[in-house]
């Protein structure tokens, strides 16, 4: 069997968010809980799998990551100083 993406799921405090799955999406997260619980040799509730999975693909994001960058400070230019001959 292929090394799953995710480990085992920590047990943290959650906030309480209510989705609506396809029936599609709903069927494979089901059965990815059923592949981690056969790995892990612990049982995982498939609904405590959207928030690793959620997790992992904003860290993957590229576009994501660059967007939540804070925009550089704004700077005054400096002022030149001439060159001193030696």
């Amino acid at each position: 069997m292929p090394k799953l993406k995710l480990g085992p799921i920590l047990d943290d405090r959650p906030v309480k968010l209510a989705v609506e799955l396809p029936a599609g999406l709903h069927r494979d997260l089901v059965a990815y809980a059923d592949a981690l619980s056969r790995e892990t040799s612990q049982p995982v509730e498939p609904t405590k799998l959207v928030a690793p999975m959620m997790a992992s693909f904003l860290a993957s994001d590229r576009g994501f990551r660059s967007a939540r960058k804070p925009a550089p400070k704004s700077r005054m230019p400096q002022p030149q100083t001439p060159p001193r001959d030696l």
